[in-house]
Parts: C-alpha cells; structure tokens; sequence
C-alpha cells in the first residue's frame, strides 16, 4: 500500500490522500483549502494525479474542507463510485452546490475589478451546477458494515464522533499472506458531545492516519462547562441592549449552538429572545439534521422522543430565508441571537452582520469552532481593533468571545485517550490536519506516552507500507524547508493589506517568495 499526502499537511484543509494497492487507485477525501491566500491558489489548476485513473473514493464526511473539491475531482474526470455515509450523503447535496455558488459570486466580484483594469477575467473552481454531477455517483454504507469497492481492498466505516455522519475508514488488505488494518480518522470527535454519538474505540490497526487540529491544546471543558460563560455573555449583552453575534459552520456547529440555547432556556438561565438562522445553508442542514435519528447520542434521541421533535429545533427559531429577510435583521437592534455563515467569518451573511454590530460596544460576538490563520474570524480572537469587511474600514468595539470548549474535534489528551484504547497500536502513525506545530507537538507526545513512530508528512510526501515498516519518498515541498516561513508571509501580508489593492498584494508576494 502506498499513500501520498496532496492535503491537510502541515495545514489544517484541503484533506485530500490518494491510496495505491496491487493497482487499484483510490482517494480519501477530496477538501477545499481554506484560510490565508496561499492556500486557497492551491484549489485552481489539475490535481496532482488523474481523477480520471481513480477506481474509487472514500468521504470521511461533509465539511468542506473534505469534501469541498469534489465537483472539481468529477469535473476532471472522475465518475466512480463515491463511498460514504447516509447522512454525508444528504448533507452534501446541500453544501457542494452552494459552496460552488460562493465561488461564482466571488468570482464574479473580482471579475469586475478584473475588467476595469483591464486584466484577463478568472474562472471559478467549480459552479453550482458543476456540484450537481457528484451527488449521482455517491454510495451510501452504514457503519460497522464491511464493504469491498475493489478486489482485494474491505472497508468498515467507523463512526467519528465529529458530526452527522462522520466515520473513520478502516482498510483491511493482504501484504504477502498477512492482513494488514490502516486507518484514517477522518476528523476524530470528542466525548460527551451533543448531537452525535462517542468516536468508536478501534482496536487494532497496523497504520493509522489520525487529524491533529488540536495536538497542542486541551479544550476548557465541553458545553456544559462552557454554559456559564454563553449564558453571562448573552445576560451582560441584552441588559446593555445590543445583539450577540454567533459565526458558525452551517453544519454540526449551528445544530449544537441552537441544543445549548435549548439547554439554557429549559433551566431559565436566559430571558425569552428570538434565535434567528440566517443562513440557506444551516436551515436546510438543521433539517436534515431532524429527518435522520438514527444518528442521535442518548440525550438528543430521548428529547425526540419526549418532545417529537430534537432539542435543537426551537419553539422560539426564526429562519431567515430570503435576502431582504437577512437585510431587515439590520434593523434589529437589541435582544437578538444571530447565527450566521461562515463559522471563519469569511464569507457569506456573517460579514453584513459583522459590518453592522461589530463596532457597537453594547453587541457581543461569540466563536464556536475552530478559526484558521488568515481568516477574519482568526483576526478577531487574536484581538484586531480595526478589520476591514466588504471594503470598508470596521472599529472593533463589541465583546469578542471564543467558546474554546465547544470544538467539535478531540483535543491533544483526548486524542491520547484514543489512542490508548488500541489494545494493538499501529508501527506508524502520520499525522495531518494540523497547523505544523500542533501536529509536530502531537507527534513528540505520542512517541512519549507510546513509544510508537509519528511522522508528520508535507504535502507531496509519500509512504510505502511494506512489511510492517513505513518507508517514507519525500516530495518537493519537503525538501523546502522556506515552504512553512513563505506561508508564515503570505498570511501575515494578506492580513496587513486586507481589502486594498489586490494586485499589489500579489506582486509584493511574488517578490517575497523569490527572495525567501
């Protein structure tokens, strides 16, 4: 078996392994890069290999950063089946086209700044409409059900605990008369979270390929721990008449904030106040979310039970589903609980609602979820006074809060705790989907507590599995060691000219990167 790592290398988006056995191709996942410009340039142009050769595809589940470039992958030639969960499945035929709808927009935002200047128009990655080839070509399994999608290759999906429908990949092979077990996390959840149910417990694995978002950090707590904090900052914000703000990710993170207001609302912690989802996307995923149960952890299938509908379906929910419902929530000005996309603040309605409270020191914005480098969302919690959204210049006045212990994915001592469920641990463990140092910390613990080998492969990097030994064919970015400090620049520049003059941003870049 051979891998090679084409995304969430050192970085944590663009999931993307292709997998090589007895001539057989296939891909574990296939995600947008998301975060500073430099990894968003890697979404254009052709994959590394041809989509067009793969037999077959496994999604670990529908967040974009996974499954983001799919239509892409179909567009280039792929048309195999697309192997994954029932609910990644419904999920997906939500998100791929609207995501293929942002970049339209955004495309066609830059193309007019493109012709005015008279410089060659840009396409978008994929269209809305490009999204919809994908949806025909996916197959639905359930987990702990073994499938084979090539000779010679059985797969049992885990569940990961992340979010509806999340799983872990467990290949079983043979290698010279031996059955060998490598396994992908995929994003790897946490205990106790509300919603889903505990990441299954594997056992036995020769080759693990495991996320690291959170390597070097331990969360403060889970929701209950952090319904002190949510509820004195929702308190605190009413009583001096302003909103709180909430950016989150359309799928799992609304659903857990709208189950925590459920929470605080049925022990009276808040006074009475409209919820409003203003976001096509979160509304169609909340009700997704309600048609599929069998999903369910023990708390939210008793409350479907008791209740007939789950606790995050609110009697006090208002969607917003249209655009000019989403511009009247600019008149709301106190007592309101907006939830909004993007969970980075990067885009999407978010960004009007930022515009209009964000300077407002009586408002409250509340974080709930991950925020990468180079996003507005990052910028934010890392304390930025004045940002600029949809070119013009916003004071940061309003409260910003950062519910650290609301992640979706495990921390650095829950991951250990995982791993320490093996009662056969993997030779090798290789570690992705973490900025460089939370995975290279990660790996020193992992080597400490289990004296097991953690590489932490670059994007290009290889691995033979052979024999039970992991035989590793650097690629080109690991050669340069400058990649990581080009990066380092890229983010910092973009954040230092946001929403100035685009073209000298990339000839400053340009610059920097040839003297680097």
């Amino acid at each position: 078996m051979k891998i090679t790592f084409f995304g969430a290398a050192r970085t944590v988006t663009g999931s993307c392994y292709l997998a090589e056995h007895q001539g057989v191709r296939f891909l574990v996942d296939c995600g947008l890069f998301q975060g500073s410009k430099a990894l968003k340039e890697r979404n254009y142009g052709v994959f590394p290999f041809n989509p067009g050769e793969l037999d077959f595809m496994l999604l670990t589940h529908a967040h974009i950063d996974h499954s983001g470039l799919l239509p892409k992958l179909v567009k280039q030639g792929f048309k195999n089946p697309i192997y994954c969960s029932s609910a990644t499945a419904a999920l997906s035929e939500i998100m791929l086209p609207d995501s293929g709808y942002i970049q339209e927009m955004e495309v066609e935002r830059k193309n007019r700044k493109l012709a005015r200047s008279g410089q060659p128009l840009i396409e978008p990655i994929y269209t809305a409409e490009d999204a919809l080839a994908v949806q025909p070509l996916m197959r639905t399994v359930k987990y702990g059900r073994e499938f084979q999608p090539a000779p010679g290759l059985t797969v049992i999906y885990r569940d990961a605990g992340h979010i509806l429908g999340s799983a872990m990949a467990e290949i079983h092979y043979q290698e010279e008369g031996a059955l060998r077990r490598l396994v992908f996390t995929g994003d790897l959840g946490r205990n106790d979270q509300a919603i889903v149910r505990d990441p299954y417990v594997i056992k036995s694995a020769d080759y693990l390929v495991m996320e690291s978002t959170y390597g070097n950090r331990v969360h403060k707590g889970g929701m209950e721990e952090e319904i002190p904090h949510f509820t004195q900052v929702i308190n605190d914000t009413f009583r001096q008449g302003g909103n709180v703000i909430i950016p989150a990710f359309t799928v799992d993170r609304t659903q857990d904030v709208l189950t925590m207001l459920y929470l605080m609302q049925k022990r009276r912690l808040i006074p009475d106040c409209t919820v409003y989802v203003d976001s096509p996307l979160a509304i169609k995923a909340t009700d997704i979310f309600a048609k599929y149960p069998d999903y369910y952890d023990r708390f939210t299938m008793k409350v479907f039970h008791e209740e007939g509908k789950p606790p995050f379906m609110l009697d006090n929910l208002v969607y917003t589903h249209n655009t000019q419902e989403s511009v009247d929530l600019n008149k709301v000005r106190k007592n309101a609980i907006i939830i909004s996309a993007s969970g980075m603040a990067d885009a999407g309605r978010i960004k009007h609602h930022l515009k209009h409270n964000l300077w407002r020191p009586e408002c409250a914005v509340v974080f709930f979820g991950y925020q990468a480098e180079g996003t507005l969302g990052r910028r934010l919690i890392d304390g930025e006074k004045k940002v600029t959204i949809h070119g013009e210049s916003v004071d940061v006045k309003a409260q910003i809060h950062n519910m650290e212990g609301f992640s979706a994915h495990a921390d650095r001592n829950e991951m250990l705790a995982w791993l320490g469920g093996f009662e056969t641990l993997p030779v090798t463990i290789f570690l992705v989907h973490g900025e460089e140092s939370a995975a290279l910390d990660f790996a020193a613990a992992i080597k400490e507590r289990f004296g097991v080998a953690a590489e932490v492969p670059y994007t290009g990097d290889a691995v033979e599995l052979k024999g039970g030994v992991a035989v590793v064919e650097h690629g080109k970015e690991s050669l340069q060691p400058e990649q990581g400090l080009r990066e380092k620049i890229d983010t910092r520049l973009g954040q230092l000219l946001d929403g100035k003059d685009e073209d000298q941003l990339v000839r400053i870049l340009d610059f920097l990167r040839r003297i680097s």
